[in-house]
């Protein structure tokens, strides 16, 4: 009953911050220290972040904010899998890879995004996310760079030719570079964090990773 109370009055809040400035940096924008589990749940009145691809007019939207080296965003990848099963006839799953411009993962956060937007770009984000998660956390393997990245790939079944192109490709580049400014623009503060309409859950608001989709499926259910 507490979180049901907690996602009713967090859809019915204003927004208590306004947007970004014309000038406003992501570097100002970004906590200074990003943490895992750090912040409560908050309202999401920021604007949504940029995808390529947009959700039917009937299905929501819920986007996970993530980072490959994160320990909760790896244990929240299978309920988040389950969870996106179990909707998905009314909500279609996208994600974002965290990049906290300034932080002290920046380098580190900019491999994995772009490893992830070449995924994304030879449509082998489903069937590879939670292998990247694997060799990333468990194996401890390096796939910040093109040729540990592409390695990595050619031992997966993908074309290490296509695999390079699209590392390299304009798209994965531009995406990339708007990956510190996504972060800014929608207050992420904690990872894993989902946005779902017009709200938000971390481990922190939800009361742990666990929980969080009890609280994703409040979130969609009082849209």
């Amino acid at each position: 009953m507490k979180l049901l109370r907690t996602a009713t009055a967090l859809l019915a809040a204003t927004a208590a911050t306004a947007a970004m400035a014309p000038g406003t940096t992501a570097a100002a924008a970004a906590p200074d220290t990003p943490r895992e589990g750090a912040h409560a749940l908050l309202p999401a009145h920021a604007p949504h972040p940029g995808h390529p691809q947009r959700a039917a007019a009937e299905r929501q939207e819920a986007v996970e904010f993530f980072w490959y080296g994160c320990k909760h965003c790896a244990q929240f990848e299978q309920p988040l899998e389950r969870w996106a099963a179990r909707h998905r006839d009314d909500v279609v799953l996208r994600r974002v890879p965290a990049v906290w411009q300034g932080g002290p993962d920046e380098q580190r956060q900019l491999g994995h995004a772009r490893l992830y937007y070449t995924l994304e770009r030879l449509g082998a984000v489903d069937r590879l996310q939670a292998e990247v998660f694997r060799a990333v956390r468990e194996r401890h393997e390096d796939l910040t760079t093109e040729s540990g990245a592409a390695a990595w790939a050619l031992a997966q079944g993908l074309d290490s030719a296509a695999f390079r192109a699209a590392w390299r490709s304009p798209e994965v580049d531009r995406l990339v570079a708007d990956a510190p400014g996504r972060m800014a623009r929608n207050r992420i503060t904690e990872i894993p964090t989902v946005l779902v309409g017009s709200g938000r859950t971390s481990p922190t608001g939800a009361g742990g990773v666990e929980r969080m989709p009890d609280a994703m499926d409040t979130l969609v259910e009082h849209r």
